[in-house]
């Protein structure tokens, strides 16, 4: 049995990016301790520690739409219905709240 560590997911709204593209469509993996912990150590979080949710996201959002960089920049642009949304997605898959996904025998 092998797990899952991506996760598909799809924004109720989506992103618009700077040529004016929706991307709605993405992938977000599992996070690790590092992503956790290390980011506390980041100064925009010193400086608001609500910022540690824009850093967290844009380090375990693999792919959005045709964009595979995720920056704090798209994170912090995102309508606020898509960051809740990505948030509660975030808690779910870490949380084990979807291992009805995982695969037996592959």
């Amino acid at each position: 049995m092998t797990f899952k560590t991506e996760f598909p997911f799809e924004l109720p709204r989506g992103f618009i990016d700077e040529e004016g593209q929706l991307h709605r469509k993405g992938m977000m993996r599992l996070a690790t301790a590092a992503d956790e912990i290390l980011i506390q150590r980041d100064e925009r979080v010193k400086n608001n520690p609500a910022y540690l949710s824009i850093i967290l996201l844009s380090r375990v959002i693999t792919s959005l739409g045709t964009l595979e960089d995720i920056s704090t920049h798209t994170i912090e642009t995102l309508f606020a219905k898509d960051f809740e949304y990505l948030q509660k997605f975030y808690q779910d898959i870490n949380e084990g709240k979807m291992d009805e996904e995982v695969m037996p025998g592959e």
